[in-house]
């Protein structure tokens, strides 16, 4: 029995020495079980995220989530003068579009779908907030004309959805970014540098839930506003053309009267002949288009002058009407000095329609001349 007891205290202190060295392997082994669970952690439970970037082709995107900056830089509502690199700008019927692309990525999302939406969080400051508004192009639009933008919400509820169906096989999307200006005038008006301009939210969403997983920002800073003025003169309807080759910016327009004479024979298309003492009027209609924004006004004067005369001005001269009929008409000033008013009131993007009479004189003998003649008017937009 004793040696049987003994057996047992042996057999007992063997299997306690086992347990002992699995205990001391375990406990050996339990530091770098712990370091794996830990470095894969990251990748199986990090939350979703959302970035911004720039796109191939879009302007500079700076920072780092959850905060970016980017700048469309000097802008006007007519859309003049050179935009910001990778920005391009296009000119309306009532402003100008600014517009460019930016690059929104998500990671982390697993299976799963995601959404982004975007709205302005935190807008430009007094009247900025109406000279510059935020409008937003959807992927898979190319987002490179006007018609594809549209405005963005002021809200979180009114977001714009920007890009959907973001998985981890297609996990970015070019979205398209612009800032509308519209004709701005009077106490509305806005002209300078919006430092602290405004704020975009972007909020990613997955599987259709209306719980945000994730939101980064892109303040839009150091925006400036120009004013701008243009002055265009177009065809009528039944009056002459009116050509322009080189565009409103690059004169001259032109007008060609063809073939007159003293008695008002044969006027060419577009033309009416207008009785006048000592002679004859050949006139057709036509119109002038002043375009103003950012101005502290909403009226405008425009005149106009003879700023080179005919060759031959005893026989020929410009002159101006408000209807075209007998009597109404008047020379137009050779002193730009002093030039002829045409009106004293017009109005942004509003049509002055005027008659622009040649009179032609019935002189004879030493003064008398037949030939090719040419003048330049010069006109002249001004807004307070």
């Amino acid at each position: 029995m004793p040696a049987i007891f003994h057996d047992r205290k042996n057999a007992t202190h063997a299997a306690a020495r086992r347990i002992c060295r699995v205990r001391r392997g375990f406990w050996c082994c339990w530091p770098s079980a712990v370091i794996l669970s830990l470095a894969l952690t990251p990748s199986l439970w990090a939350a979703p995220k959302l970035k911004l970037a720039t796109s191939g082709t879009g302007f500079t995107v700076a920072g780092v989530s959850p905060a970016y900056t980017a700048s469309f830089g000097s802008m006007n509502a007519l859309a003049f003068g050179a935009p910001a690199t990778n920005v391009t700008a296009t000119a309306l019927s009532n402003g100008a579009l600014y517009f460019t692309t930016l690059t929104a990525s998500v990671q982390a999302i697993g299976g799963n779908t995601g959404v982004v939406k975007a709205y302005v969080s935190t807008n430009f400051i007094g009247n900025a907030a109406s000279a510059m508004i935020v409008y937003g192009c959807a992927a898979p639009s190319a987002c490179t004309s006007s018609g594809q933008f549209s405005a963005l919400g002021t809200s979180q509820a009114g977001a714009t959805t920007l890009a959907s169906g973001l998985n981890n096989g297609s996990s970015s999307a070019n979205v398209g970014l612009a800032i509308f200006l519209p004709d701005n005038n009077g106490a509305s008006a806005f002209t300078g540098l919006s430092a602290l301009g405004c704020t975009v939210s972007f909020d990613l969403y997955l599987n259709g839930s209306n719980t945000v997983s994730d939101t980064v920002t892109l303040a839009l800073i150091n925006e400036t506003v120009q004013s701008a003025v243009q002055l265009t003169v177009g065809s009528a309807a039944g009056g002459l053309t009116i050509g322009n080759a080189g565009g409103p910016l690059l004169d001259p327009f032109t007008m060609n009267f063809g073939n007159v004479n003293a008695l008002g024979i044969g006027p060419s298309a577009g033309l009416t002949t207008v009785a006048q003492a000592g002679g004859i009027i050949y006139s057709t209609p036509y119109h002038v288009l002043p375009v103003f924004t950012d101005m502290s006004q909403t009226s405008a004067t425009v005149k106009a002058c003879v700023s080179t005369t005919f060759t031959h001005s005893v026989i020929l001269s410009l002159k101006d009407s408000t209807t075209g009929s007998v009597g109404s008409f008047s020379n137009i000033s050779t002193n730009c000095g002093a030039a002829t008013s045409l009106t004293s009131s017009a109005g942004d993007r509003s049509t002055v329609a005027r008659y622009l009479g040649l009179f032609v004189s019935n002189v004879n003998g030493a003064t008398a001349f037949t030939g090719l003649d040419n003048a330049t008017l010069t006109y002249t937009l001004t807004v307070p």
